[in-house]
C-alpha cells in the first residue's frame, strides 16, 4: 500500500503511473482532489496526452474511438478517487473544451456526483489549427478552460457528513470576492474565474486584457475572481538549477517564450487560481491529492493555503520540477505571496500597457 504522509510531513510527490498507484492508497484517506489531468487531445504529440491513454483503455476494454477510450480511462481513475475520498470530498478537474463531456461522464461513471462546471477565462491563447486558402481554418482561438466540480456522495445529510468527516460543503466565505473600494463587502464566489493579461499591474490593465474588455462593455459585470496567467518568474521560481529547455505548445506554433524555460511544462496553471480552488473545496488542514501532479502548482497552492499535499507524477523530469517548485514556495522564499493580493479593479481610463 502506498503510504500517504509520514508524521509531521507536509507534502510528498510520488513517482509512478496514477492508475497503478491509486489502488494502493487507503480508503477514505483524502479530503479533496485538485487536478489538471491529461486532456486526451495529443497536446504537443506527448504520448501521455493521447496514445498512452488510448493504449491503456483499449488493453482493458477492447477497440473503441479515441473519445470513448479517454472516457473509459477517466472512469478508471475516477472510481479510485471515489474510494480514497472521504464521503462528501470534492474533486476539481480541468479539461479541454471538446473533451469535457467525456471527462464529465467518466467522473460520473466512476461514482462521483457532478456538482457544477466552472469556467476559467483568459485572453492569451494559441490557435492550434491548420490554415487553408481563403482564410479558412479548423479551430477557433482558445479563450477559456472548463473545470468540472464533482463530489463523492455524502454520508447521510450534508450536515451529518460535515460533523462526521469535515467534508461535503464549499468554503464560500473563504473564497468570497472582496473589493478595495467596497470595505466590508463580500460577493458570493461565482463559477467563473478571469485571467488578466500577464502585462497587467494593480489598477492598470494592459491592452486587450479580457477582464478590462468585459468591464468596458458592462461596468460592474466583471466582479468575480481575477488571476493573471502564469508569468515566467512564477513558472521558473525554484527551478533555476535545472536544465533550461524551449517550450513549443504545438508543432509549428509560434513560441510565446522566446528564451528557454527551466519549467517547460506545457500547461502550467497560475498559483493564485490553484490556491482559490484548493481553498474552495478543502477543509482547513486537510489533505489534497493531485494524481497528475505535473510541475507541482497544486502542491504549491496546498502548502500556501496551509493544507497537506500528496502528488503522483509519472514523468521523472516533471517530478524534479515539481519538487523544486514546491520546496521553493513552501520554505518562505517568496513570503510576499503568502497573502492573496486584492483584485485588480479595471477601469477604462486606466487601460494602458504598463511601461
Amino acid at each position: 500500500m502506498t503510504p500517504l504522509l509520514e508524521d509531521g510531513q507536509r507534502w510528498r510527490v510520488v513517482p509512478g503511473d496514477t492508475l497503478e498507484l491509486l489502488p494502493g492508497l487507503p480508503d477514505q484517506s483524502v479530503d479533496a482532489v485538485v487536478c489538471d489531468p491529461p486532456y486526451g487531445i495529443d497536446i504537443k504529440n506527448h504520448s501521455w496526452d493521447g496514445t498512452a491513454i488510448r493504449r491503456q483503455a483499449r488493453q482493458a476494454h477492447g477497440r473503441m474511438t479515441p473519445g470513448q477510450a479517454f472516457e473509459r480511462w477517466t472512469t478508471t481513475w475516477a472510481a479510485e478517487l471515489h474510494r480514497v475520498l472521504k464521503p462528501g470530498g470534492h474533486v476539481v478537474a480541468f479539461g479541454a473544451t471538446r473533451m469535457t463531456h467525456r471527462l464529465t461522464s467518466g467522473l460520473e461513471d466512476g461514482g462521483l456526483e457532478i456538482r457544477d462546471m466552472l469556467m476559467w477565462i483568459f485572453g492569451p491563447g494559441i490557435p492550434k489549427s491548420r490554415r487553408f486558402d481563403g482564410g479558412r481554418a479548423t479551430t477557433l482561438k482558445p479563450f477559456y478552460e472548463p473545470i468540472v466540480l464533482a463530489r463523492r456522495p455524502v454520508d447521510g445529510t450534508t450536515t451529518d457528513n460535515l460533523k462526521r468527516h469535515g467534508t461535503g460543503a464549499l468554503n464560500v466565505d473563504a473564497c468570497a470576492v472582496r473589493w478595495p473600494d467596497e470595505p466590508g463587502m463580500r460577493r458570493w464566489p461565482a463559477h467563473m474565474i478571469a485571467s488578466h493579461d500577464e502585462h497587467c499591474q494593480p489598477n492598470r490593465c494592459a491592452d486587450r486584457c479580457p477582464v478590462d474588455e468585459i468591464e468596458a462593455q458592462r461596468p460592474g459585470a466583471s466582479r468575480f475572481l481575477y488571476v493573471t496567467k502564469t508569468r515566467r518568474s512564477e513558472r521558473d521560481a525554484g527551478c533555476e538549477h535545472l536544465p533550461a529547455r524551449r517550450l513549443a505548445h504545438f508543432p509549428g506554433a509560434t513560441n510565446p517564450h522566446k528564451k528557454p524555460l527551466h519549467n517547460p511544462h506545457p500547461t502550467v496553471k497560475p498559483i493564485e487560481l490553484m490556491r482559490w480552488l484548493v481553498r474552495l473545496i478543502t477543509p482547513p488542514g486537510g489533505l489534497v491529492l493531485d494524481p497528475f501532479c505535473g510541475s507541482g502548482s497544486t502542491g504549491i497552492a496546498a502548502l500556501l493555503e496551509q493544507r497537506r499535499f500528496l502528488g503522483i507524477e509519472r514523468d521523472l523530469d516533471y517530478i524534479d520540477i515539481a519538487r523544486a517548485r514546491i520546496t521553493h514556495w513552501s520554505d518562505g522564499t517568496d513570503a510576499a505571496v503568502q497573502e492573496v493580493p486584492p483584485p485588480v479593479r479595471p477601469t477604462r481610463a486606466a487601460r494602458r500597457r504598463p511601461a
